[in-house]
């Protein structure tokens, strides 16, 4: 009969979209192996899968130099409980998500201690400093990346890696037919649906949703009848939404723990850029992708980043085919007309849904949190000999 060692896994995740990673990877650990625990560092979606939350993560989910500088006491704070947590529970396994810099730092700490320590999601190595590949290597026993074109970078420098497949894949899907969502949210289908995603960060937020509420205004003179739908991140607070949704004269309904359904009804949406544009494109809904950075931030950011596109959806499948609008030109005036012309060019809206069927393509058939959950049991059985059913 196999022998059950009762496992005690770490996990780090300083963002919404880490918590989700983290979460599908543990109730998949939970399917692989009995008995095994989570602690550690991450939000709402890791607490439900049943880790335990040592440090809630929420207040340290930023991005940008000056927004890192101005959380930075807390920020430090996190960091030194993360690894006193190391050196008191040391745990069988550290499984660093995301959140770059602070589990680089994590994760050498971990290693000096002797723990085995499993990096998901990579460095974008691919865009800016490739010289981290070969850092990375020193602090970590794995890297999982989840593109396939990762690898090579590791590969290069004789780095574990291993292509787990991106999680989007598994977990974009609405919950309801279109035709359902439509009638649930009181839509009407024979008007345009505008979907505004203006990020899962605070910073984000009061960046970002301004301009996206200013191109709403303008589409609704421009093209009466549109809908406006805004999927709520669950890291987003109502007060925090209505401190600017309650001065718009426009009527934006704002719906829970639906945003693939939400996504799904829209006839084009407008994004910030990060994860959000890759559910997007699975799910093959036309898109605008904008973003705004602090202007220190965004200067560091061009003399730094070595790549063409910022949106995930171009990034895949390597050509622009969603359009980007960065900074100064993150206008209401150019989402506006962006928006209009994916609404009244049929054509340009339908090469753009053909387009974004090759992003799904490119990502493969998914599997990715099992994927990651196997990965760490085979770790965990090189050092210490666990038998799995």
């Amino acid at each position: 009969m196999p022998q059950y060692k009762p496992l005690k896994i770490l996990f780090s995740a300083g963002e919404s979209s880490g918590d989700q990673h983290a979460a599908n990877m543990f109730l998949e650990l939970q399917k692989l192996q009995r008995g095994i625990t989570g602690l550690g560092m991450g939000g709402a979606k890791m607490a439900q899968a049943g880790i335990d939350i040592r440090y809630d993560s929420t207040n340290i989910a930023v991005i940008g130099v000056v927004e890192v500088i101005k959380h930075y006491t807390e920020i430090r704070r996190a960091l030194s409980q993360m690894r006193q947590l190391v050196a008191t529970e040391r745990p069988d396994l550290l499984v660093c998500v995301d959140y770059k810099e602070f589990n680089f730092k994590l994760a050498y700490y971990a290693k000096q201690l002797g723990i085995k320590v499993l990096f998901y999601v990579s460095p974008q190595v691919w865009a800016w400093r490739p010289g981290r590949v070969k850092a990375y290597g020193k602090v970590i026993d794995m890297m999982a990346v989840i593109f396939p074109f990762e690898t090579a970078y590791y590969e290069a420098e004789k780095v574990p890696v291993r292509y787990v497949g991106h999680p989007s894949v598994d977990k974009v899907h609405a919950q309801y037919s279109k035709d359902e969502d439509l009638s649930l949210f009181g839509l009407d289908k024979n008007k345009p649906i505008v979907g505004l995603l203006p990020g899962s960060r605070g910073n984000e937020i009061r960046r970002m949703l301004p301009v996206m509420l200013a191109a709403a205004e303008k589409l609704q003179i421009s093209f009466p009848g549109c809908q406006f739908l805004l999927p709520q991140a669950d890291s987003i607070s109502d007060t925090l939404l209505d401190e600017y949704i309650s001065k718009t004269p426009v009527a934006i309904n704002v719906i829970k723990n639906r945003p693939y359904d939400v996504i799904q009804c829209c006839d084009v949406v407008m994004t910030t850029s990060g994860t959000a544009t890759l559910e997007i494109a699975l799910l093959t809904v036309p898109m605008v992708i904008a973003y705004k950075l602090s202007p220190l931030t965004y200067i560091l950011g061009r003399w730094l980043v070595n790549t063409p596109f910022i949106g995930l959806p171009n990034i895949v499948v390597g050509e622009s085919i969603i359009k980007e609008l960065i900074q100064h030109d993150a206008s209401a005036e150019k989402l506006c007309a962006e928006v209009l012309k994916i609404l009244t060019d049929k054509a340009y809206a339908e090469q753009m849904r053909e387009n974004l069927s090759l992003v799904k393509q490119q990502l493969g058939q998914g599997g990715g949190s099992k994927n990651m959950a196997q990965l760490a049991l085979e770790m965990l059985a090189e050092t210490q000999g666990v038998i799995n059913a």
